[in-house]
Parts: C-alpha cells; structure tokens; sequence
C-alpha cells in the first residue's frame, strides 16, 4: 500500500457530540509508531496491556508498539479497565496507557498498597484528556522510577501529535509539550 492509503477509519465525536468517521493513512500510522518505539521504554519491560477497546484510538499505542518491538500484548486482564489496571501494575510491564481518570481511581490503591518495584511499568502513557498535577503526586512520590508522560493529540492525528515527560518541577496542568518527530503544531488565534 501507499503511505497515502487508507490505514484505518475511526469514529470519534470530538469536540461536536456527533460521530463522525477519521480516516487515518499509513503515512501517520507509521510516523506515529515509529516514534514510539524511540520514545517510550519498550525495551525494558515484557510489552503492554491493552485494557481499552479497539473502538478507542489509544488502544493503537498499547496494541501495535509492543508488537513492533518483539513484545507481548495482554488482553483481558480483568472485566473492567480499572481492575485490569490494577493487575497490570504487578505484571512488568514496559508501559501502561491510561487516561487522568483511570489514575484518579487509582490512587487510593497507590496510597494504601506497597506495590513491587520490580514488577511496575516503566512508564504510564497518559492522554485522553487534560493533565493536572493532582492526577499524578502520588506517583511521583511513591514511585518516582516510574516515567510519566503525557501525550495529546486529536484523533486526527492519528493518536498523539505532542508528549511531554513528566518533571518533579510541573505543577498545575501539566504541559501538552513538544511535537512528535514528524509533527507540527500551530497554535492560532480566532481569525
């Protein structure tokens, strides 16, 4: 196929309520993919779950960039993402993907379990909406060793377009940050 062909279509209603179909090609499937595997730790951990559905376009990080890289995906691993979550953090994993809300939900469990250090993910991929520093204290403090990134995009482009990583120093919103390699970001006024 051309890197112009059609990858895959997704439906996604945006900022309008109403769905609408994204056609996504190779070009930005592949761009965004190969990124990946130089800037998330896929190397050092057994791969990622993928806890989402298919229908949603995050699940094409967790699912794709393991495989590119020789690694496991794990599917399943509990009936609702919270608990699969959980079971993830325990598993080695070289990265788990989630939204501010699923580490919201999290954080009693951070607070009141000592988790194994040697069996955490290498880095929380976090995107999906905004990022504020109340989402990810507890991390910070309780496992600093864990990377946390936070990655934006809209699923025009194809999954994430900029990622910042998480500093001790941010607080407040966290920053969307920089473009990927093989992005542009333009920040435009009204006109």
């Amino acid at each position: 196929p051309s890197l112009e062909q059609l990858a895959y279509i997704i439906y996604t209603s945006g900022s309008t309520g109403k769905p609408k179909g994204t056609q996504l090609t190779h070009r930005g499937l592949i761009n965004y993919l190969n990124w990946c595997l130089s800037a998330y730790p896929l190397a050092e951990g057994c791969g990622a779950p993928v806890q989402s559905s298919v229908g949603f376009d995050a699940t094409i990080t967790s699912l794709f960039s393991p495989l590119l890289a020789g690694k496991q995906v794990v599917f399943n691993l509990a009936d609702n993402e919270i608990e699969a979550i959980q079971i993830a953090l325990s598993r080695g994993f070289s990265f788990i993907k989630l939204t501010p809300a699923h580490l919201s939900a999290l954080q009693p469990l951070i607070k009141n379990q000592s988790l194994n250090r040697a069996l955490l993910p290498k880095a929380l991929i976090i995107g999906g909406e905004a990022l504020h520093s109340h989402h990810i204290e507890v991390w910070q403090k309780a496992y600093p060793e864990v990377s946390l990134f936070n990655e934006y995009g809209p699923t025009e482009a194809t999954v994430g377009c900029c990622v910042h990583r998480v500093t001790p120093q941010d607080s407040g919103n966290i920053p969307i940050g920089k473009p990927i390699d093989g992005a542009q970001l333009y920040v435009l006024d009204e006109s």
